[in-house]
């Protein structure tokens, strides 16, 4: 099917005006997530300079981790259930409920566990009031619940919402910074933006769309946590390479080394974002149409491609025009990364939309699971021989051994699938 046709059935359907309504907003949001970005990196990059990024990109390693166990999955597992159910507001807001305090208590855990290793290890210690500053985000990503908007397939509130946060993060960057010390104030901004707009997202959830806010229940914010455990778990794992090689980094190669990771990655996670964007819109949409699957697939690749040849080719002229002189070591970096955008989108297409949605999240774990194991274990050599080139080179592997083998069990899935018709 030529791409012509496959945007021609999309215009032509209730389910199409809907994703293309859902990309539109999204696709603003992402204009907007790299418009603001980009007017503020080359003001930090010269006032903070490469050793404040570097201190900044190892809290966000390590939060990443917490992160990751506050969602615990429940972006997928509960975005597909409330899909499922969207008609039924009742259900709708015992899933909302549940999903809330079983996330309020993970990170109340998660602080505890913070408080410890920052006791523990000398290096932690040393970044305890970025570690601390950083860790508001997930306060703020609790009070937004962007997945349940995405379940409801009413992404223009999302991103409204997101503008608003991103636009008073930005003012407030060229006001409140002004030295190298005030690193320390980029992701308290960042954090306070997300907790406004939180707050600003239950008011429309619980007053203006009447959802119930249901009283907190252990045992069932328990068995929340439970049934989300595969999805979290194939979550997590990617951090054994991803986050952690920048936490490694951190330890060999100090917050300079970081910093010029940390500055070849930035363009990198903004593609990344962009084709989670994509992912995002069609995934309640799978979740009730699976046999238009193949429609996502030709889509997704396509701009995956289109990406990762524009980043690379465009390398050397991104980072010398946002940044300094000290980060063009950055380049390298950047077009390493640029490669793992098209395994990126294969993970996404036939991970996420696609096992996930069909119930197979035990096998795509089992998957991820020993990738990011792989990962865990080059990245010592790679690290310690090669630096930050030897930290890009750990995510470009890893993901391109993850995207793979996700691509050819979800082949075989399918295969016996039509054989069963």
């Amino acid at each position: 099917m030529r791409l012509p046709d496959i945007f021609g059935k999309v215009k032509n359907s209730k389910d199409g005006r809907i994703i293309v309504s859902n990309f539109l907003y999204l696709s603003l949001l992402q204009v907007a997530g790299y418009l603001f970005p980009l007017l503020t990196l080359p003001y930090l990059a010269k006032v903070i300079g490469i050793e404040g990024f570097g201190k900044i990109a190892f809290a966000s390693a390590v939060i990443v981790w917490i992160q990751t166990v506050a969602d615990w999955g429940f972006n997928y597992t509960a975005t597909r259930d409330v899909a499922k159910n969207r008609d039924n507001k009742e259900k709708v807001s015992e899933i909302f409920s549940n999903v809330l305090w079983a996330r309020c208590l993970l990170m109340i855990l998660s602080l505890i566990f913070l408080s410890l290793l920052i006791l523990v290890f000398p290096k932690f210690r040393e970044s305890a009031d970025v570690l601390y500053a950083t860790f508001l985000l997930i306060p703020g990503h609790i009070l937004f619940p962007d997945w349940f908007f995405q379940a409801l397939e009413r992404m223009k509130y999302i991103t409204v919402l997101n503008l608003l946060s991103k636009l008073l993060f930005t003012i407030a960057v060229f006001i409140v910074i002004k030295r190298k010390e005030d690193y320390l104030l980029q992701p308290l901004l960042v954090s306070l933006g997300y907790i406004i707009s939180g707050i600003i997202a239950m008011y429309y959830i619980l007053l203006r769309w009447k959802y119930k806010l249901q009283r907190p229940s252990v045992s069932k914010a328990i068995s929340t946590i439970k049934n989300s455990t595969d999805v979290f778990i194939n979550n997590l794992m990617p951090n054994l390479y991803n986050s952690f090689s920048s936490i490694l980094l951190g330890f060999i190669g100090g917050d300079i080394a970081n910093g010029k990771l940390d500055a070849g990655n930035k363009f990198a996670q903004l593609a990344q974002q962009f084709m989670q964007i994509v992912s995002r819109v069609f995934y309640p949409f799978l979740s009730r149409r699976i046999d238009k699957h193949g429609t996502f697939v030709k889509l997704n690749l396509l701009i995956a491609l289109g990406i990762s040849l524009v980043l690379f080719l465009m390398a050397p002229i991104l980072i010398k025009l946002f940044f300094t002189e000290e980060f063009y070591d950055a380049i390298p970096v950047l077009r390493i990364l640029s490669i793992s955008i098209i395994f990126m989108a294969l993970s996404n297409t036939y991970g996420t939309n696609y096992m996930i949605i069909e119930g197979y999240e035990r096998q795509l774990r089992n998957i991820t699971a020993m990738s990011s194991i792989i990962g865990l274990l080059i990245s010592f050599p790679l690290i310690y021989y090669f630096n930050f080139i030897g930290a890009a080179l750990t995510i470009c592997i890893t993901r391109g051994i993850l995207g793979l083998s996700i691509t050819y069990k979800a082949y075989k899935i399918k295969r016996i699938k039509l054989g069963s018709l």
